[in-house]
């Protein structure tokens, strides 16, 4: 009784430390930075929609604040990924992340903190410099303070992030994505029911029902499903008879590389549209009139781009060196170069399916939205909902983990 009591604090101090962390956020997107005539803002966002959509993307919908919070945690998500691309063509950090000691882990994390100022720096710099055309009394002066305030805040949210890894409960980046999402939804669930009032009926209400059923379901599997490739250590192997409770495993997820692919993915289709735009290449219009061209690159680049990360995030060769040195092997399979190539082997099995399994419920919207005259189903993105269950998952992992890891200290005490 005594155990649960303390371990039900714990839990709470935690979510409180993170509630009020998200609450000073929150209120920070609100806080606008001093100079800028946001009655000015209002009125040409209401007139340009490219504007509306700039704004709506730091700062969601109908928010007309350019706020000290304004980039929130987009700097820090996009050094993060620079860094694992980085790991995976630099040998030499690659080396330090996985054998380095407290001091090499800090070194990747300083590294990580430069990078993100240098993302806010930009991202502040193009906001700054695109508010010139929509500012009247813009000058050099008032872009200097937007991008100083831009970054300043994003530095804060950086360090309010890691406050809630540390001391709260939850992911301090995942959470702020998880917030930003959640405060959209009532925006999304008003666009689809407003610009589809006259299509919106019965087999409409279906298929948003079946695309929220299956996108929760596969992405569920994705974030759960693992192949486990059993291992035996040799300490079992000079035992007569090997118990089923003692047996290790390898768990390799199906799902890898999160969202990166997706993101990847997205980036890289964005450039034609940027080539016609420009006027560049007219002829590549056609493609607008062409849906299924786009389904299908789509789905094959998010193919390419899952075997592409998960080839970073686990190199078959590193595994069987780690597996060589703890003294432990794959039933049936010779340690060193045959225990790579069958890893390999199955590391691209796994990857095939799970990049499969998430083309296909990137592409549903699309479908859907198409099948049934049906516009707005894109904000109900798979990138959103990887993230929103995501971290209820790890919600749930790491309160199981605080549970647990309490009850065996006070037997051991």
């Amino acid at each position: 009784m005594k155990i649960n009591k303390k371990i039900k604090n714990i839990l709470v101090k935690r979510l409180l430390t993170s509630l009020g962390l998200l609450i000073i956020i929150r209120a920070g997107t609100f806080l606008p930075v001093p100079s800028i005539n946001h009655n000015d803002l209002a009125f040409y966002i209401q007139r340009h929609s490219g504007t509306r959509s700039l704004i709506s993307t730091f700062s969601g919908e109908n928010t007309f604040v350019i706020g000290l919070f304004t980039l929130s945690i987009f700097p820090y998500i996009n050094a993060t990924i620079f860094i694992q691309l980085l790991l995976g063509f630099s040998p030499q950090l690659t080396k330090l992340q996985q054998e380095g000691d407290l001091e090499g882990r800090r070194l990747i994390s300083r590294l990580t903190r430069f990078i993100t100022l240098i993302w806010a720096v930009i991202q502040s710099a193009s906001i700054s410099l695109y508010l010139k055309q929509v500012l009247f009394d813009w000058n050099y002066i008032l872009g200097l303070e937007i991008i100083i305030w831009l970054t300043t805040g994003a530095m804060i949210i950086l360090w309010l992030s890691e406050l809630i890894t540390d001391h709260g409960l939850g992911n301090g980046s995942s959470l702020l994505i998880y917030t930003n999402i959640i405060s959209n939804l009532p925006n999304l669930y008003k666009k689809v029911i407003v610009e589809n009032n006259e299509e919106f009926n019965l087999s409409s209400s279906l298929g948003i029902g079946l695309l929220v059923f299956i996108s929760l379901y596969g992405i569920i599997f994705l974030q759960e499903g693992v192949r486990k490739v059993p291992l035996i250590s040799s300490k079992q192997l000079n035992q007569s008879s090997i118990e089923d409770d003692k047996n290790y495993y390898l768990p390799l997820r199906f799902n890898q590389a999160g969202v990166m692919p997706i993101i990847l993915t997205t980036a890289f289709l964005v450039i034609p549209n940027y080539i016609i735009n420009l006027g560049i290449f007219p002829w590549l219009n056609f493609l607008s009139s062409f849906k299924f061209i786009y389904w299908i690159g789509y789905f094959a680049l998010i193919l390419v781009s899952s075997a592409f990360y998960s080839l970073i995030v686990l190199n078959p060769k590193d595994i069987s060196k780690q597996l060589q040195k703890m003294a432990v092997i794959i039933p049936g399979v010779r340690p060193g170069l045959q225990t790579t190539f069958y890893l390999q082997r199955v590391i691209k099995r796994v990857t095939f399916i799970g990049a499969t399994i998430l083309a296909t419920i990137t592409v549903i919207p699309n479908l859907i939205e198409s099948t049934l005259n049906i516009t707005g189903l894109n904000g109900l993105s798979t990138t959103s909902l990887l993230i929103l269950a995501g971290v209820v998952l790890d919600l749930i992992r790491e309160i199981n983990n605080i549970y647990y890891s309490n009850i065996y200290k006070n037997m051991y005490k």
